[in-house]
């Protein structure tokens, strides 16, 4: 009787477990909800297909549910392999419903692409029917009178699903906002121009059509804020005076240093003709005892010759101006 207590219980929970393993891969309760759903699914190639492809059947199933309910047809193999190329099944299905809702035209190839893309399509359609406003950051430009500008723009912008794919993003648009804002302000005449009419910068920025190649479309383009900021013009020129003094400045000790060489030079060359002049004096005594031993000089032009010496020294004594006592 033991015996046949065990292998009762063993029965039991093998039973159990083909029970479980069947209704893992033949999800029953999933088929009867499709069905009763108005969505036709397959038990053995579809839902156990499913379960050995090692996709969920339930995000599958529900999502075609959800379509189905929402008018959209849609193909289980589709949404399928969707999911193996690691798309996000549930956020296409509500974006195809939203642009359904609001005659978008977008279609299920193309919501696919989106998302296998990396941009958020459901996000997308949201964008595409309620327009977003973004916000540059404070751009400087200067006016023609040299008077620098502050300017900050907020940019209306949809998302256009036909260059969603491989359009650039917002930072592209700011950016040549920006730059359009930088153009405009440079080419006015005087800032005042610029603060009677800052709405002349939207109007020209707007029509250079600066959202061509990028997954917007630019509604509008408004000027938030105008602020005046330094004097470009004046300081440039301060600088500009500031650089050529100190240019001038830098050439002038140039020729101080070259006058004061020559004259170091100078200085120096008289310093030599002196010391040829001290050496040839020096030399007249030894001349003249040497004319006394000769005999080519006698003591009377000796005297002759001390005199017009004396007579010398004395005219040039005349000659220099006495010194200023202190």
């Amino acid at each position: 009787m033991e015996a046949l207590a065990g292998l009762s219980v063993i029965l039991i929970v093998v039973a159990l477990i083909i029970i479980f393993v069947i209704l893992y891969f033949v999800p029953i309760g999933l088929f009867v909800t499709a069905y009763f759903s108005g969505v036709k699914v397959r038990i053995f190639k579809d839902l156990v297909g499913m379960r050995l492809r090692k996709v969920p059947p339930h995000v599958i199933v529900r999502a075609m549910i959800t379509a189905t309910k929402a008018g959209i047809m849609l193909d289980v193999g589709k949404l399928e392999a969707h999911y193996l190329a690691g798309g996000n099944v549930d956020r296409v299905i509500n974006a195809l419903i939203s642009a359904d809702k609001a005659n978008l035209g977008l279609s299920f190839e193309r919501a696919t692409a989106i998302d296998l893309a990396g941009r958020d399509v459901l996000e997308a359609v949201k964008m595409s029917v309620l327009p977003k406003v973004i916000e540059t950051p404070l751009v400087a430009a200067m006016a023609k009178n040299g008077i620098q500008l502050k300017a900050i723009a907020r940019i209306t912008i949809r998302t256009n699903i036909d260059r969603l794919v491989g359009g650039a993003t917002e930072a592209t648009i700011l950016a040549r906002v920006g730059e359009g804002i930088v153009s405009t302000i440079g080419s006015s005449d005087t800032h005042k121009h610029v603060l009677e009419n800052p709405d002349s910068i939207s109007k020209v920025v707007l029509a250079k059509g600066l959202d061509a190649g990028t997954a917007f479309e630019i509604l509008s383009i408004d000027i938030a804020d105008v602020d005046v900021g330094e004097n470009i013009g004046a300081k440039l020129q301060t600088d500009q005076a500031q650089a050529d003094l100190q240019i001038a400045r830098a050439r002038a000790e140039e020729r101080r240093a070259a006058a004061v060489a020559l004259e170091q030079e100078m200085v120096a060359e008289v310093a030599k003709q002196r010391a040829r002049v001290t050496e040839a004096e020096a030399e007249i005594p030894k001349a003249i005892a040497e004319a006394f031993r000769s005999g080519r000089l006698g003591i009377m032009d000796y005297y002759n010759l001390k005199n017009v010496m004396a007579d010398t020294q004395m005219r040039e004594s005349i000659a220099k101006p006495e010194e200023k006592k202190g």
